[in-house]
């Protein structure tokens, strides 16, 4: 089965097409057209911005997917798989619009796809059909979604059942790590510049709290690490007119540290869950799966606490938001006749999984 991916959530327009089937799950072809670009001069994603560029970029990348597979010959999709939400409703709604046009143009079955679904199917995606299955999810299966705009732990009783654990209060922990870089002075997104600076100093430097580790739930908060992070800086380093200046080995102690607090969160909730439900396969995914010392740690606990339990991580490029994972979540849907008609499927911001 061919599917069609078409991913608008955030500020990455991505469109994919993957051959789905029994033996797995593998990209023909997919092209992603990042804004960040355009989005860092504001330091941070301004909503009615991205919408405009996906709106531009839409049609141009489905266009590419769908020809030079075959001596420039379109192919044609047998389904087409859309996120609909969660998500920031100015991409969405471009997104659903372009799939639902194309699906009754064409008369070719449509599923709308929950986004966190599509990052838990992320690790399941594959380049080579000479990569194994066996690296697929076993169930019982728990998955840690964290990224910028989420943050939960998903119980997966089977492909397609999924049960909330936990989620954050406030801000996602993608979130709290580009609004710290923000403070910081550091480019957008502020993530990544913070984990580069992170490898370099003393994560227990500083004493940051680890917000709601020790309570008896699952749920997530970052919004009072956010502001102890800023309290620390007032205190510790000079006031710029954007962001803070700090000396050149305070910044390495201060983003390791900053990092630190939100993995041992990130992590600690994670085992707790894994030693409660005992899962065979653990997942990490979302755009914050990308850090390598959240990875690295996180396998590092399953080993000690459950070395018989599978842990599950896309490579870094499907970490981020793509069209890949969307095409085989929509698979999955297809597979179960769980169509949505044209005529039907709506753009839902606020679309929760469970």
């Amino acid at each position: 089965m061919r599917v069609l991916g078409i991913e608008s959530s955030c500020d990455d327009t991505s469109v994919a097409l993957l051959d789905c089937s029994q033996k797995g799950y593998f990209v023909l072809k997919e092209k992603t057209a990042s804004q960040i670009k355009i989005h860092k001069k504001y330091g941070g994603v301004v909503p009615e911005v991205a919408g405009r560029m996906h709106a531009e970029k839409i049609i141009p990348l489905i266009e590419k997917i769908l020809s030079n597979l075959s001596k420039g010959k379109k192919i044609k999709p047998n389904v087409i798989a859309v996120t609909a939400g969660p998500g920031l409703i100015t991409g969405l709604i471009v997104g659903v619009e372009a799939a639902r046009t194309l699906a009754y143009a064409w008369n070719i079955p449509l599923v709308a796809v929950n986004h966190i679904e599509g990052h838990i199917c992320s690790v399941e995606i594959r380049k080579q059909k000479a990569e194994s299955r066996k690296q697929g999810v076993k169930y019982p299966a728990i998955a840690l979604i964290a990224s910028g705009g989420h943050t939960e732990l998903i119980l997966i009783k089977k492909q397609g059942q999924y049960t909330l654990l936990g989620k954050t209060k406030d801000d996602a922990a993608g979130e709290c790590f580009d609004k710290v870089a923000k403070l910081l002075g550091l480019p957008y997104p502020g993530g990544p510049q913070i984990s580069k600076l992170a490898e370099k100093g003393n994560p227990r430097a500083i004493n940051f709290p680890r917000p709601m580790l020790n309570n008896n739930n699952f749920d997530f908060s970052f919004s009072g690490l956010k502001t102890s992070a800023l309290y620390w800086l007032e205190k510790n380093a000079k006031k710029k007119t954007i962001g803070y200046e700090l000396l050149a080995m305070n910044y390495t102690d201060f983003c390791a540290s900053f990092e630190q607090a939100i993995i041992d969160v990130l992590i600690g909730k994670t085992i707790k869950a894994v030693l409660k439900y005992q899962p065979k396969t653990v997942i990490l995914g979302g755009g914050v799966s990308a850090n390598k010392k959240l990875r690295k740690t996180l396998k590092e606990e399953l080993d000690k606490n459950v070395p018989s339990t599978k842990y599950q991580v896309p490579s870094t490029k499907y970490s981020m938001d793509n069209a890949s994972m969307i095409a085989v979540a929509g698979y999955y849907k297809a597979k179960q006749k769980k169509f949505t008609p044209w005529q039907k499927i709506k753009a839902c911001p606020n679309w929760d999984l469970a």
